[in-house]
C-alpha cells in the first residue's frame, strides 16, 4: 500500500458524520440512507453524499431494493477497524451520561451487545475467559480453538467451515471492558447460535443483547457460567 492509499483510507473516516454512520453500522445490519441520515442527525442529501465516498472508497457495499438503498459494512476486517478505532479515540474518563434513559442504555450495552457479528461486552468477556479457562480456546499465543473447543462447537450442531481470509478465532479489544473477546468465524458462529437458539434476544434500538432464562441455563450447562455473571 502507498502512502496516498493508507491517506485516502484515514481521510474516510476523518469526517464526523461518517464516523457516526460507521459506528451505526457495528450492528451487522444493512441500513437505509434515510435511517442513517436521521441517526446522524443531517439531511438526506448530505447523507448521501458521505455514503457515496464510502462506498466508493470500498468501507461499505450497497444493493438496492426498488427505491431504497441499503449499506452495510463491506466485511468483518472493516468492522474489526471501526471497533479498534472507537477503542483507541475513547476518552479514559467517560463523561457523564446527559438522561436516564441514556445511562439505561449504556449499562444495557455495556452488559451485553453485538460487535458487528460478535458478542461483546461483559458477556462476551465472560464467554470468552470460560472458553478458555475449558480449555477450548487458547490466548497465549494468541487466539486459537483447540480440538476440544472445535468439538465444543461441534456438540453445538455449529460448523465451523474456514474459508477467505477471515481466521476461525480472532481476539477483538473489547471497548468497554477494554480485554479481548473471540470474534473471528467463531465468534460469529457463537453470536449467531445464541440468537438463534433464545439463548440471547436483542433490547432496544441498539446492539444490546440480553441473556434469556434458557441462555442462562444452557451457558451453565456447557461453559460452567453462573447467571449471576450474566446480569
Amino acid at each position: 500500500m502507498a502512502a496516498s492509499d493508507l491517506a485516502a483510507l484515514a481521510a474516510l473516516f476523518a469526517d464526523e458524520t461518517r464516523a457516526a454512520f460507521l459506528l451505526a453500522l457495528l450492528d451487522g445490519r444493512a441500513w437505509t440512507s434515510g435511517e442513517l441520515a436521521r441517526h446522524a442527525g443531517v439531511a438526506p442529501s448530505t447523507a448521501s453524499e458521505h455514503l457515496g465516498k464510502l462506498v466508493t472508497g470500498g468501507v461499505l457495499t450497497e444493493e438496492r431494493q426498488g427505491r431504497h438503498r441499503y449499506v452495510r459494512l463491506a466485511d468483518p476486517g472493516v468492522a474489526h477497524l471501526v471497533e479498534d478505532l472507537a477503542v483507541r479515540s475513547e476518552p479514559a474518563v467517560p463523561p457523564p451520561p446527559r438522561s436516564l434513559g441514556a445511562a439505561s442504555a449504556g449499562r444495557a450495552m455495556a452488559r451485553g451487545r453485538t460487535c458487528y457479528d460478535h458478542l461483546a461486552g461483559r458477556l462476551g468477556i465472560t464467554i470468552t475467559e470460560a472458553m478458555t479457562v475449558r480449555g477450548l480456546l487458547r490466548q497465549d499465543t494468541g487466539f486459537a480453538l483447540t480440538d476440544g473447543g472445535l468439538a465444543w462447537f461441534d456438540e453445538l450442531g455449529v460448523r465451523l467451515v474456514p474459508g477467505g481470509r477471515r481466521p476461525v478465532a480472532r481476539g477483538c479489544l473489547d471497548r468497554t471492558e477494554r480485554r479481548p473477546h473471540l470474534a473471528g468465524l467463531a465468534g460469529a458462529a457463537l453470536c449467531r447460535h445464541a440468537l438463534d437458539a433464545g439463548w440471547c434476544e436483542r433490547i432496544g434500538s441498539e446492539r444490546a443483547v440480553k441473556v434469556t432464562a434458557r441462555g442462562e441455563r444452557a451457558l451453565r450447562a456447557r461453559l460452567g457460567i453462573a447467571p449471576e455473571g450474566l446480569r
